[in-house]
C-alpha cells in the first residue's frame, strides 16, 4: 500500500522501470500494446502499490520483459531503440529532480512522492519525454480527469 511514511528500503524484489515507463505508471489504466503487456504492467504496478522498491533503469526493464517478440514486431516498438533510450534519459532526469533523489537506490514510492509526481505531470514539467508518444492524448484525458481510474491510486485513509 502506498503511504506517506519516510522512504525505506525493504526486502522485496525491486521493480526495474525505465524512465518513460515510470511516467506511464502515473496514468496507467490497464491499457497497453497487448494482453500480455497489460497483464505484466498491471502486475508490476500491483507490486509497487504493496511497497516493492523501484529502480529507475535506462534500457529494457521489467515492463519490456512482458512484450513478446511478436508484440514488438506488430506494434513496431523497439525496446532498445535510440529514440526510446533518449526518452528514458529525459524522463529519468525529470523524475529524479522532482523526487530529489537518485532512483538507482532501491526504495518504495510513498504517496507524498506520488502526489508530487502527479502535480509535476499535470503541470507538464516532467513530460518532455512524452513528446511524440502515441498515448499522449489518453494521458492528457487522464490528467484532465485528475488521474481517476488509474491503477496506482493511493489508498483511501
Amino acid at each position: 500500500m502506498l503511504d506517506s511514511k519516510p522512504i525505506v528500503q525493504n526486502d522485496l524484489m525491486p521493480v526495474r522501470l525505465r524512465g518513460h515507463h515510470f511516467l506511464c505508471m502515473l496514468t496507467y489504466r490497464g491499457l497497453g500494446y497487448s494482453p500480455e503487456f497489460t497483464a505484466n504492467m498491471t502486475a508490476k504496478i500491483s507490486l509497487i502499490k504493496t511497497g516493492a522498491p523501484v529502480v529507475l533503469a535506462i534500457g529494457p526493464d521489467d515492463i519490456c520483459a512482458g512484450m513478446s517478440k511478436a508484440c514488438r514486431h506488430a506494434t513496431g516498438h523497439d525496446c532498445s531503440g535510440q529514440d526510446i533510450m533518449a526518452m528514458d534519459i529525459t524522463a529519468k532526469t525529470a523524475v529524479e529532480a522532482v523526487l530529489k533523489r537518485d532512483l538507482k537506490i532501491k526504495a518504495a514510492i510513498g504517496s507524498n512522492e506520488l502526489e508530487r509526481l502527479r502535480s509535476a505531470f499535470t503541470a507538464g514539467t516532467i513530460r518532455a519525454a512524452c513528446s511524440g508518444c502515441s498515448w499522449i492524448d489518453l494521458c492528457n484525458q487522464i490528467v484532465a480527469n485528475r488521474f481517476s481510474g488509474t491503477h496506482l491510486a493511493a489508498e483511501a485513509p
